[in-house]
């Protein structure tokens, strides 16, 4: 994040209950992390892969990096973010001619793997890699494809189908029906309200089901853990599945990441998650983000616009707010400018946790310090005490870190800004080396340049007790550095 001389516009927020009873946003995972004790969290972002993201989607993504960034401070826990990419979006919707009955293709069975990636590529990645630079969070990509063909993923779905009358109001209260959609193994397409589609038969085999092809008419999907037909899942459906899921890893504590407007359907996933037998110490921890509105107080989203327009959002909705790739500059600078403006709402639980017109944010965004896009950009990386002052007093000039993905992208000519709870040492990378383990490094760097006050085997050892055989076993890397003014 670069450094830039502090104003803070004015920003008013309301109290409510929730505001009153945190210090920090970040706190609302505090009980989960107190009673699971996890050894590592993970901020899960989801997003529907059907076009440019408009802010409302990046404006949660950089708050899952953002507190991460905190959470890793606060809790001294390894952090990082999970996209989940929802490839599985209507690519294409069409009737039956006959039954009237709608079919859609997915965007994965429209586009295929390759064409998913490029999307990905397109729209998230290059700024999900300058948030993750910007700081020091690790990230990963999982496409729905991928993650619905997991045994996890499938197990939980089918321990649904032992309870489904007990959970078929949860996840559809007006019919019922749950939209269990299974794409036709030929073509694709598949029933989008899942009205012909059965359940034959539920055992330890798996269960098999038969559905109906517009083109193809019957056919049957037997569905295990291990194979079987893609399941296409509807909404509340597919983030029951993923939640049971994630909590087959108890070393890791899932945070889900959700725009405001989800609080209110989270009580239905919450319902068939009671009815699944979940036990309380396992129901998912979410964390809604502000909801960004038009000027009618509608959510700002795509099917907005499509209905009314580019005009949709209303008056104060900037181009860029309805396709962020319309940011007139760099994905750096809209990276930072994102951080910025999170970070502005994290420094109260009241100015977070509420909902903003376009309007508003388009104001505090204009308001932004002016030398934010032209200071320096430097990643943030906390560090121990008596490290930092090594390398604030200029004695340390090797710093080590664990192969981590987001170390990797670290370059000479790079800016890192050395942090320790309210103190700052700006650096330049002079070069990056890398070595297969902490022997081989430390037959090749000069201890003194690591820490001039310990011998080699203390520093060995001490460096041992940071970081364990599994992390040492990714590599090690040694960032030389210099000392910079702001």
């Amino acid at each position: 994040m670069p450094e830039h001389s502090s104003t803070t516009p004015t920003l008013i927020s309301p109290n409510s209950v929730l505001a009153n009873a945190l210090l920090r946003t970040v706190d609302m995972i505090r009980p989960r992390v107190k009673a699971q004790r996890p050894t590592r969290i993970e901020f899960v972002v989801g997003t529907q892969i059907n076009g440019a993201p408009h802010l409302g989607t990046n404006l949660v993504q950089a708050s899952a990096f953002l507190l991460a960034q905190q959470a890793r401070r606060v809790f001294r826990l390894e952090t990082a973010v999970r996209f989940s990419a929802l490839d599985n979006a209507p690519y294409d919707i069409t009737l039956d001619p006959e039954t009237h009955h709608a079919y859609q293709q997915t965007y994965f069975h429209a586009l295929g793997k390759d064409g998913i990636a490029d999307l990905v590529a397109g729209y998230y990645r290059p700024l999900f890699d300058s948030l993750s630079n910007a700081t020091d969070v690790d990230y990963l990509i999982e496409t729905y494809t991928d993650q619905q063909a997991t045994p996890g993923f499938r197990a939980e779905f089918l321990r649904t189908l032992e309870v489904l009358d007990d959970l078929k109001w949860w996840l559809n209260p007006s019919t019922g029906v749950v939209h269990t959609r299974l794409p036709c193994p030929v073509c694709g397409w598949a029933e989008k309200r899942a009205e012909r589609t059965r359940l034959q038969r539920l055992d330890d085999d798996g269960a098999v089901f038969t559905a109906v092809c517009h083109d193809h008419d019957a056919y049957e999907l037997c569905i295990d853990p291990v194979d079987g037909g893609y399941l296409d899942l509807a909404t509340l459906y597919r983030n029951l599945v993923k939640e049971r899921a994630f909590t087959r890893d108890r070393a890791t504590l899932h945070v889900m990441l959700k725009g405001g407007d989800w609080a209110f359907g989270c009580q239905l996933v919450d319902g068939a998650l009671a009815a699944l037998g979940t036990p309380a110490g396992a129901m998912p921890v979410r964390i809604f983000t502000p909801q960004v509105l038009s000027a009618t107080g509608g959510k700002l989203s795509k099917s907005l616009i499509r209905h009314a327009g580019t005009a949709g959002g209303g008056p104060g909705v900037e181009p860029w707010m309805l396709a962020t790739t319309a940011w007139p500059g760099t994905t750096d600078q809209y990276a930072d400018a994102l951080i910025w403006l999170v970070g502005l709402l994290l420094t109260d639980p009241k100015h977070f946790f509420r909902s903003f017109t376009a309007h508003e944010l388009g104001r505090l965004m204009a308001a932004r310090p002016a030398d934010l896009a032209t200071a320096k950009r430097a990643r943030d990386m906390p560090i121990y005490k008596r490290y930092y002052d090594l390398i604030a007093n200029g004695s340390k000039t090797i710093e080590v870190r664990v192969a981590y993905t987001s170390m990797l992208r670290i370059k000479a000519g790079d800016h890192i800004r050395f942090t320790c709870r309210n103190e700052a040492t700006l650096t330049r990378v002079k070069r990056v080396s890398r070595y297969h383990d902490f022997d081989d490094m430390f037959a090749h760097e000069n201890p003194a340049a690591i820490n001039p006050t310990a011998t080699p085997t203390e520093q060995l050892r001490a460096i041992r007790e940071i970081f364990p055989p599994e992390k040492e076993a990714l590599g090690c890397l040694a960032i030389e550095i210099e000392k910079v003014q702001p």
